[in-house]
């Protein structure tokens, strides 16, 4: 069995999704999950993506997702409500790891990165790429999944090269 992270860029219109490399070093567009102006629509969609990843021999172990904080780094009503969705992401796997015809069979970290400007980066990344501005939107949320899932990535590997 692979381990994989997976990440979660939150959003009223879409949730962006990237997936790792069974390495674990290297982040990549998974697509979208589209909800209707609440993203607390999307758990049914990441529990069957994880399920979808057991069944393929990849075990998720981290999901990280995207903390919005304010530009002063504090915690506003944004930042809460993904707090409290990865909380409630968090019971939701709780259950399906208790179901005994579920596919997930362990509990994946939940942890939490600094969104500030990812979506800003991910648009310049896209016009670096020569990518058509109007096809921006489709893409845009899960690229900035693939900036917080690389710095989730990327910090874990530098805490480990630490020890």
């Amino acid at each position: 069995m692979s381990q994989i992270w997976l990440g979660l860029d939150l959003g009223n219109a879409r949730v962006g999704v990237a997936i790792s490399n069974p390495e674990r070093s290297f982040a990549y567009p998974a697509g979208n999950i589209k909800v209707q102006g609440d993203y607390f629509q999307a758990f049914d969609d990441v529990l069957n993506l994880i399920e979808d990843q057991q069944l393929e021999h990849n075990t998720v172990t981290c999901i990280a997702i995207g903390l919005p904080l304010q530009m002063d780094g504090s915690v506003g009503a944004s930042a809460k409500k993904a707090q409290r969705w990865g909380r409630s992401l968090a019971r939701r796997l709780e259950a399906e790891i208790a179901d005994p015809v579920s596919q997930i069979s362990s509990m994946p970290d939940i942890i939490f990165i600094d969104e500030r400007l990812t979506t800003v980066d991910a648009h310049r990344r896209l016009f670096d790429a020569n990518v058509n501005s109007k096809a921006h939107r489709a893409v845009v949320d899960q690229q900035s999944a693939v900036e917080i899932l690389q710095a989730a990535l990327d910090r874990a590997h530098r805490t480990t090269e630490e020890f």
